[in-house]
């Protein structure tokens, strides 16, 4: 086959998903059903995504600020949700612990495509506690520990050779010892929200956007709720 075959085969796969449309359903969200707490209507559409089969329903893109000002996102996985807010744990010297160093600012957005629908929760950034990781850390699998303590994350590396000869080197530190210390470098954070859209698709692109917003710092009870246009 030749290749500009093979380039017209794929420009007509490309232009089909460019103006690929589906007119999402029924479902409603609206002011009257929708729980007082964005707390808590993100675990009831949390807990139904889970139930209805929803790949990885605990996974979100967070966005944040690089030092210089350069915007990044990489998706990670929810590991907690609280009153307190959301939690996840990554390398600190990553790019993402720099930039949350620099500005403790971020943006979650879970894209729950099969739902026709979308939480995206913004808020100030804190560490988790030292005991908090720990704990945590603990419950990991031993291959995960061990990955995680060779990688420097996001730094370069020569090869992929020389990321599992890290990894090996390790094993054999730790033959027969299922204690692998967590890494000073490595730990969670807390996302503390002051604003959440919860986005749910309706038919002929008449969509429900409601916004729970209060300033940042405020107690639960500052939540006000608002419509947006589609």
């Amino acid at each position: 086959m030749s290749d500009a075959v093979d380039a017209e085969r794929l420009d007509r796969g490309i232009e089909h998903a460019l103006h690929r449309h589906s007119d999402y359903g029924a479902e409603v969200l609206d002011e009257e059903h929708v729980a007082s707490d964005p707390l808590v209507q993100f675990d009831r559409w949390l807990a139904e995504a889970d139930a209805r089969g929803v790949y990885e329903a605990n996974a979100m893109v967070l966005a944040t600020v690089d030092p210089d000002g350069t915007p990044s996102s990489r998706t990670v996985l929810l590991r907690g949700v609280d009153d307190r807010g959301f939690v996840f744990y990554t390398d600190r010297e990553s790019r993402k612990g720099r930039a949350l160093a620099a500005h403790p600012t971020a943006t979650l957005l879970f894209p729950w495509y099969a739902l026709h629908r979308q939480v995206i929760v913004t808020g100030d950034v804190d560490l988790v506690d030292d005991e908090e990781s720990d704990a945590y850390w603990a419950g990991r699998p031993y291959g995960s520990r061990i990955s995680a303590s060779a990688s420097r994350q996001s730094q370069p590396i020569g090869s992929r050779a020389e990321l599992e000869a890290a990894v090996a080197a390790l094993e054999e530190q730790y033959a027969g010892v299922d204690e692998v210390g967590r890494p000073e470098r490595w730990g969670g954070y807390r996302l503390r929200p002051w604003r959440v859209e919860f986005w749910q698709g309706r038919t002929s692109r008449l969509h429900d956007r409601l916004v729970f917003a209060r300033e940042p710092g405020a107690d639960a009870a500052g939540w006000r709720l608002e419509r947006l246009q589609p």
